[in-house]
């Protein structure tokens, strides 16, 4: 009996009718085909939404002397969109349920041409330092596509999946940090400093393939509704603010590192680097490794928990703090990049694991409700993390005005990965922690 594209097309239209991931049968009869396929394009989505997102991590490169703009001021231009792409994370986690996954994907894809379409025209010699900070605030649209995309795909797996599922999206999206990098490369490999709007402009026909896609392959979930009043319910939770606090540890690292990290470079190794070229040969590296090593961290916490590999690896970012900070003290560009290589993988690996525990929190509750309460404190927590981005570009920003290095940003960041390593042990691993709570993380 041959299967007809309608026929196909009808039998997912009855499983989204019913969805419910956990039902091994619905699962097995289609679900796990129609999840994949959601993941996929949403992965798409979201690693353009990053790479948007970034983009002034790239441009700053190309802001030489014609631009006035000095090293404060650029590490204020990647601070910016952090901030907006930050304050965005929550409407954008409601806005799956309320105008449904796949309608909100395709908007969010197209509302993209906006920054990049601004930004390939307008950055050039002589424009102002205002405008600059408006287009950079514009990019960040982007960051909010990880909370839509992450609540969204969250709906689609079972909980003994979802560590690698939401870490396979999240780490899929991150590389947009690394690949908006190497399209930076490539075009002052090809054209020099003169054409920064060619980075803008490369993203143009990429996003309207997401959209298209989005709009002909994904789906919306037609028994989800947008509860009201589930953020409110989990900001009244203790474990809503640690998780947070424990995401700006992990993703606010990796975010606010991606965005600074040619900055860094060119700043407190400048007599290293002949040209914003050679940066940028290293500069791709770290956001690429901690993209990479997000899913794995999912996968060790869908095996371990979440919290054991937190706590493992808040130790290991606190040791590539204390690497990059010996290292600036004694000016080794190779130790210095080798401990941020360091702390870009571990806080991947963190990433995974700490969203992993989110659904965890939840495991006493009726599967609606875990369902609707994973989904507001993942937006929230992405939010809160996202800010942590913000935190790491002014630590640089001051730490550079104060003493001319970095030193004081980098003994900042270690102390801070201690303390969440503490806050993760006392939270959820001491002896006397509740039990329930000891085995849903």
């Amino acid at each position: 009996m041959t299967v007809t594209a309608t026929d196909s097309a009808q039998s997912d239209r009855t499983l989204l009718d019913t969805w419910n991931p956990e039902n091994e049968d619905l699962w097995a009869a289609g679900g796990r085909r129609i999840a994949r396929r959601n993941l996929v394009l949403s992965i798409l989505s979201e690693h353009i939404g990053f790479s948007v997102w970034s983009l002034w991590s790239v441009l700053v490169l190309f802001l030489g002397p014609a631009y006035h703009v000095d090293a404060a001021g650029k590490f204020l231009l990647t601070s910016v969109p952090t901030l907006v792409g930050s304050v965005l994370r929550l409407p954008y986690s409601f806005a799956v349920t309320r105008f449904g996954g796949r309608n909100w994907t395709v908007f969010s894809a197209l509302i993209l041409l906006v920054p990049c379409a601004l930004a390939a025209f307008l950055v050039k010699p002589g424009v102002s330092y205002s405008t600059l900070l408006v287009l950079a605030a514009i990019t960040g649209v982007g960051g909010g596509n990880f909370a839509s995309s992450m609540t969204n795909i969250n709906a689609f797996y079972p909980d003994r999946l979802k560590g690698w599922a939401l870490g396979l999206n999240a780490g899929g999206g991150n590389i947009g940090v690394a690949a908006v990098q190497l399209v930076g490369l490539a075009v002052l490999a090809w054209s020099g400093k003169g054409h920064p709007g060619l980075v803008a402009g490369i993203y143009l026909p990429l996003i309207v393939v997401a959209a298209v896609g989005s709009a002909l392959y994904m789906d919306n979930l037609p028994n989800r509704r947008a509860e009201k009043g589930a953020i409110r319910e989990v900001a009244k939770r203790g474990d809503t603010w640690i998780i947070s606090v424990l995401y700006i540890g992990t993703f606010g690292s990796f975010i606010g590192f991606g965005f600074a990290f040619g900055q860094v470079l060119q700043v407190q190794f400048k007599h290293d680097f002949a040209t914003p070229i050679d940066a940028a040969y290293l500069t791709f590296l770290g956001p690429l490794l901690g993209s990479l090593s997000r899913p794995i961290g999912g996968r060790l916490a869908d095996r371990f928990g979440g919290a054991r590999v937190s706590l493992a690896t808040f130790a290991a970012m606190a040791v590539g703090a204390a690497v990059v900070l010996a290292a600036s003290r004694a000016a080794s560009l190779a130790v210095f990049v080798t401990g941020f290589v360091l702390l870009f993988v571990f806080s991947g690996v963190g990433n995974g694991s700490v969203y992993k525990m989110i659904p965890g929190l939840f495991a006493d509750q009726a599967e609606a409700t875990a369902r609707r309460l994973s989904g507001a404190l993942i937006g929230l927590a992405g939010a809160v993390g996202a800010f942590g981005g913000v935190l790491v570009n002014l630590a640089f920003r001051q730490s550079f005005l104060s003493t001319k290095n970095g030193d004081a940003a980098y003994l900042t960041f270690l102390v801070f990965y201690a303390l969440c390593a503490a806050l993760t042990w006392a939270a959820f691993l001491r002896r006397r922690a509740v039990v329930l709570r000891h085995q849903a993380v």
